[in-house]
């Protein structure tokens, strides 16, 4: 069985490119002229000139039409066309036919005398109505039809071959049921089981088998057509339908391979320049290469909008080798694309442009406890789009950069390492109690909190005289901005604690009482001593 489909197959492709070999005669002729076509398709030559009012078109029409009828004449004899010279040009005749006349135009088309080109046209005339002649003869027509019936008889045994063949890979492939075939997963979820690998595989077999059996007839078709001249033509046609893209397929990257070298050696440039930046970025990044005035966080942003412009630039260099750039419809879609990326992301730009600025601001790091705006929290993530925060209440939030870059923002963490965070609190006790008091509890306070520093030393600062009391604001040191939340609350509970402990009151909120005037020395504190 497989003998008898590698023979039909062998034997069919022969004969289509037998097929394929039968070529018009002028193919490759200078395309200027009309083109004299002898029945069915076969350009014998061409005509240039012109003759009284007729063109070169108009001659040609004529000429076939002569040369029709000779075909159709039944007692043609090849030896009575001859060639007549006359003083302007050369006529060949049949008998006390023309069939046309040679002047000088195709004289100098060709860059022969006239008489020479006359007796070619001569030759290629006997040569090729003898031949068409001989090919529509009984014998010969006899000779085409079996082959063919040989043909046609070759063309049912490959199709069987095909079908036999993809019959016995399906009974292997079902064969393979209950086999330990792995199941392709993607992230845990099975997208294809043992039993959908066999069906997907059965089916492209099915669509590859009627494929091959479509192109087997598309292709015995040309070979049955070429096979009797009156169905040439079409022959010639239908193999041009597969043949002509093919050809021109084929002499595009024939064409494109000097556009595509320069796109290479434009791509591993740009590559690698891309590489040496990293290269510099991570060096810098790590403390290793150090650039006057050049902070190393600004390592990597600055290298990644290099790095953009770098692909960009490379795109537009590239984009007249492209295959295509300059037809209508690619210049089309490329307007189209910049006119929705123009009107459609001018917000999306802003927050771009935003986060170019922060970053050479260098208003935060990720990791710093911020306040931007009423949101307060550490830093998370930055991209040139936004800015992620997550709040002491665990809660993530996304913020534009241009919302943070028309805002303010307060950075907890930024001098917290080497100088300390400032937590400050206010007061208010009554005129009673000396000021010396309230600042030796006030520091006690400070100083019995987990996380206050030591040095620098706390301090107190009386900010106000008000009329019912004074305000008195602590200030503690701490390297812990992440806790500020947790070390106020400690704080004010010490701060509480301390004044309970003395049996001073808190004048907040406002404290009233009403007074005879007869305790009007109360509210005033005894001077200090010294």
């Amino acid at each position: 069985m497989r003998f008898r489909f590698l023979f039909c197959l062998g034997m069919l492709l022969f004969c289509l490119q037998a097929a394929a070999q039968v070529s018009d005669s002028l193919a490759t002729a200078p395309s200027t002229g009309a083109a004299v076509v002898l029945p069915p398709a076969d350009t014998l030559f061409r005509v240039y000139g012109r003759v009284g009012s007729f063109g070169p078109k108009e001659r040609a029409d004529a000429i076939q039409r002569r040369l029709d009828g000779l075909l159709k004449a039944p007692l043609f004899t090849p030896d009575s066309l001859l060639v007549v010279d006359a003083e302007q040009d050369s006529e060949i005749v049949y008998g006390d036919q023309q069939l046309l006349s040679v002047g000088v135009a195709e004289a100098q088309a060709l860059g022969l005398a006239r008489p020479a080109v006359a007796q070619k046209y001569l030759a290629i005339l006997r040569t090729h109505l003898v031949a068409a002649r001989q090919a529509n003869s009984l014998p010969e027509l006899l000779k085409r039809g079996g082959l063919a019936a040989l043909t046609i008889v070759m063309l049912v045994g490959l199709i069987y071959g095909l079908n036999r063949f993809f019959r016995t890979i399906n009974q292997r492939i079902l064969r393979w049921r209950g086999s330990p075939l792995k199941p392709w997963r993607i992230n845990g979820y099975e997208l294809l089981t043992q039993e959908r690998q066999l069906e997907v595989l059965r089916t492209a077999l099915k669509l590859l088998r009627l494929a091959l059996v479509v192109l087997t007839l598309y292709l015995a078709l040309p070979v049955l057509f070429g096979l009797f001249p009156w169905t040439e033509g079409i022959s010639r046609k239908l193999l041009g339908y597969v043949l002509g893209p093919v050809q021109r397929v084929v002499l595009s990257v024939v064409y494109y391979v000097p556009n595509m070298l320069t796109i290479i050696v434009i791509y591993f440039f740009t590559t690698y320049a891309v590489r040496f930046l990293r290269f510099l970025a991570g060096e810098v990044a790590a403390g290793k290469l150090v650039v006057d005035g050049f902070y190393p966080d600004w390592a990597l942003p600055t290298f990644n909008l290099l790095r953009f412009a770098l692909y960009v630039f490379m795109f537009i260099v590239i984009f007249p080798y492209l295959p295509g750039s300059d037809s209508p419809v690619f210049q089309g879609v490329s307007v189209l694309l910049g006119f929705i990326i123009s009107f459609g992301s001018t917000s999306a730009i802003g927050n771009v442009i935003a986060g170019i600025v922060i970053t050479y601001m260098r208003p935060y790091k990720v990791g710093d406890r911020v306040k931007i705006g009423e949101i307060t929290g550490d830093v998370l993530e930055k991209t040139l789009l936004v800015t992620r925060v997550r709040t002491t209440k665990n809660e993530d939030v996304t913020i534009p950069n241009s919302n943070i870059l028309s805002g303010h923002t307060v950075n907890y963490s930024a001098a917290a390492s080497h100088e300390g965070l400032v937590l400050h609190t206010t007061i208010t006790i009554g005129y009673d109690v000396p000021w010396p008091q309230v600042h030796a509890l006030l520091l006690a306070a400070a100083r019995a909190t987990e996380g206050v520093e030591a040095i620098p030393a706390p301090f107190v600062l009386q900010t106000s005289l008000d009329d019912f009391y004074v305000a008195y604001q602590l200030n503690a040191y701490t390297q812990l901005p992440h806790r500020q939340a947790g070390l106020y609350s400690l704080l004010h509970q010490h701060i509480q604690d301390a004044f309970a402990r003395a049996g001073v009151e808190i004048m907040s909120p406002h404290y009233r009482a009403m007074r005879t005037g007869a305790e009007a020395g109360s509210t005033i504190p005894p001077v200090p001593p010294g």
